[in-house]
């Protein structure tokens, strides 16, 4: 199984928020439930709907902060990730990501996204995985279901073990 994480960085817009500092840490922590195999509400059902548009084989890995918000997505195919660009290069990526940090923030206004940077450099790295491994860029079911398993523990681990700052 192959599995390519992309990183992407998204700067808030600090007219759309009271505070930048207090929403990156609310969108954080709504991820982190979203995330978290214990979420028994709605929240995962809606994060999972919002991001639907990306694809059944691109999944939000986790999200940490760093001056701005980093988006860690992981992609199964080489065709998820040269979508994943396309969206990107469309603005639906942006408009998919504001409309998440909108509802993870809990905020009544748009959360909007200044900038989602994603270095060609990374996305030519994630294209290099795929590549690398012509004609095996199509999964089985088994091989899906090794991916959510991996997406758990991850989750699991990463969002267990540190803490968001």
């Amino acid at each position: 199984m192959v599995l390519a994480v992309t990183s992407m960085d998204a700067l808030l817009d600090d007219e759309s928020v009271d505070s930048v500092i207090d929403t990156e840490s609310m969108i954080i922590a709504g991820c982190k439930k979203a995330l978290s195999v214990d979420d028994k509400d709605n929240l995962r059902e809606r994060f999972d709907e919002i991001l639907h548009p990306l694809g059944v084989h691109v999944r939000l890995l986790l999200t940490a902060r760093d001056n701005s918000i980093a988006l860690y997505f992981g992609c199964l195919m080489l065709s998820a990730v040269m979508s994943l660009r396309d969206q990107w290069n469309s603005g639906q990526l942006k408009d998919i990501v504001q409309l998440l940090f909108t509802f993870l923030s809990g905020s009544t206004q748009t959360v909007r996204v200044k900038r989602l940077s994603w270095p060609l450099t990374d996305y030519e790295r994630c294209l290099s995985v795929f590549r690398c491994m012509q004609g095996n860029n199509v999964l089985h079911r088994s091989s899906v279901v090794k991916f959510l398993l991996c997406i758990i523990i991850i989750s699991i681990f990463v969002l267990g073990a540190c803490t968001f700052t």
